[in-house]
């Protein structure tokens, strides 16, 4: 994944982060990637009700065979009752926390941080902490999660009248309104339809490929809306990055094995479809889709050097 320097410099104040920060702590001294057994029993005593949801087909990015939603109602902090309070497990790992109503006092009250803005949001990198005040929201990630940008998700399980249905087959195919070779201006509406947000940036010229992206937030791809970067050289769709996550690799593998065929290629850091048109990042949870003339360019000089 190339990015551009105002990404970049965001991206860094995420990697490393400060491993003291524990922010969610308010939460009578829960922590990141503790087991749901005891979270929910350290929630169970600040909760005015809290119910346990488990998910058969796990679709969070994090999670490889086990996905678990804990929903917790006037959740007690020293600083004020939050509202609604959901915390995402991952294979027993929590992964992601995200409370809605009275968040600002009860989670910044005692923070040394400075927030700084990324987009829509007030990010307090160092404790792992997002918030869009307007909305009265926020959320407490680590730190694969805040590389897939699950701060831009919205949990459907706070809606307490939130059903699950299962996706439509076609959620588990690139979607087809990504087409290779289309023009920024053709593409651009589309993209805007089919995500929850964009935001478009010129890039740092480094990339002799691409002088455009535009980041696309909650694009539906195997059941889980998903950052997509999508990558324009002289105005056209060359390149698309989606992020995803190292528990869901084999899930995707086995999607793109469905919709292309058995790779044509692999190693330790890539499998290549499509005539290498189409790749499965396995160091960093990714998919590559490619124009093919810069598939075949790849294949020889760049990430593949076959």
């Amino acid at each position: 994944m190339k990015i551009n320097k105002n990404i970049l410099a965001f991206l860094s104040l995420i990697f490393p982060l400060v491993l003291s920060a524990q922010v969610e702590s308010v939460f009578n001294d829960i922590r990141l990637n503790q087991s749901l057994e005891v979270v929910a029993q350290k929630l169970s005593e600040i909760s005015e009700k809290s119910n346990i949801i488990s998910v058969d087909k796990p679709s969070f990015p994090l999670a490889n065979s086990k996905e678990e939603h804990l929903v917790c109602s006037q959740v007690k902090t020293d600083n004020g009752i939050i509202n609604r309070v959901v915390l995402t497990f991952a294979d027993d790992k929590l992964k992601y926390i995200e409370a809605r109503g009275n968040v600002v006092k009860a989670l910044t009250s005692k923070l040394t941080d400075t927030a700084r803005t990324y987009l829509s949001y007030d990010a307090y990198v160092t404790e792992k902490l997002f918030l869009k005040k307007n909305d009265d929201v926020a959320w407490i990630l680590t730190q694969e999660a805040m590389r897939n940008y699950l701060f831009a998700w919205e949990n459907p399980y706070l809606n307490l009248d939130y059903k699950f249905e299962t996706k439509s087959k076609s959620s588990s195919q690139i979607p087809s309104f990504i087409k290779m070779g289309a023009t920024i201006d053709e593409l651009k509406p589309l993209l805007e339809a089919k995500s929850k947000f964009t935001s478009t940036e010129e890039l740092d010229g480094t990339d002799s490929n691409a002088q455009i992206q535009i980041n696309c937030f909650g694009v539906d791809y195997l059941g889980f809306p998903r950052t997509f970067e999508t990558r324009f050289g002289n105005n056209i769709l060359n390149v698309v990055w989606i992020l995803t996550g190292k528990g869901e690799e084999d899930r995707i593998r086995k999607a793109l094995t469905n919709q292309y065929g058995k790779p044509i290629f692999i190693n330790d850091n890539w499998e290549i479809f499509n005539n290498w048109q189409v790749a499965l990042r396995k160091d960093k949870p990714e998919v590559l889709l490619m124009e093919k003339k810069i598939g075949l360019e790849y294949k020889t000089t760049g990430y593949f050097k076959q």
